[in-house]
């Protein structure tokens, strides 16, 4: 997930309950697409199981971009859960994955502004999920620490579903698993291709 995925986007914050006030309440709703467009163009696709504006596509395709779907269905239910927005919640996994990170690693991981970030980390503090920490090796620096509840409790529903995953792989043989294996590598692949180059 957003890490699970950084391999997906989300669109936690969807909800007007959830989204946050000011200058970063666009984040809130980032990745809601509007039902005309490519969410539109999909429903469209689904169809006659897959006839659309596309073409025809393959099964494996379509149950792919379901997997997309239920992740962000997923990503949304344990954000609310946590009481954060889509943006605050692909923050927070990146704090549960990685440890204490500096509101500069947290802006170059979520490809925001640090003024952005910093509103972020703030949101997660108040509602007790991060605290500021001062960091151990740079006097004017900071780290953000998560929260060792916070953890356990996104990782409560994370984890199955990772553990969940990884054992559908044991139906398949070795052979098998390696097919897949380089289907999901190219598929990787083909949506790094639609991304702009990380700096």
């Amino acid at each position: 997930m957003g890490c699970m995925q950084d391999a997906s986007d989300s669109r936690l914050g969807t909800d007007s309950a959830l989204a946050p006030e000011g200058a970063d309440a666009v984040d809130g709703v980032v990745g809601a697409v509007d039902v005309d467009g490519v969410d539109g163009i999909v429903a469209s696709v689904r169809t006659d199981r897959g006839a659309g504006p596309v073409g025809r596509v393959r099964e494996a395709s379509l149950l792919l971009r379901e997997i997309l779907d239920l992740t962000v269905d997923l990503e949304a239910d344990v954000g609310a859960e946590l009481n954060v927005n889509r943006r605050d919640f692909e923050a927070m996994q990146h704090l549960v994955m990685s440890g204490p990170l500096s509101p500069t690693e947290i802006a170059r991981r979520l490809d925001v502004s640090t003024a952005a970030a910093t509103v972020i980390v703030d949101r997660l503090a108040a509602v007790g999920h991060a605290t500021r920490q001062a960091h151990p090796t740079d006097r004017r620096g900071v780290l953000v620490v998560p929260n060792p509840a916070s953890v356990e409790r996104a990782m409560a529903r994370i984890l199955p579903l990772i553990s969940g995953v990884d054992e559908v792989l044991d139906d398949f043989t070795v052979d098998e698993q390696g097919v897949i294996t380089q289907y999901l590598t190219r598929v990787v692949g083909v949506y790094r291709a639609q991304l702009p180059p990380r700096i």
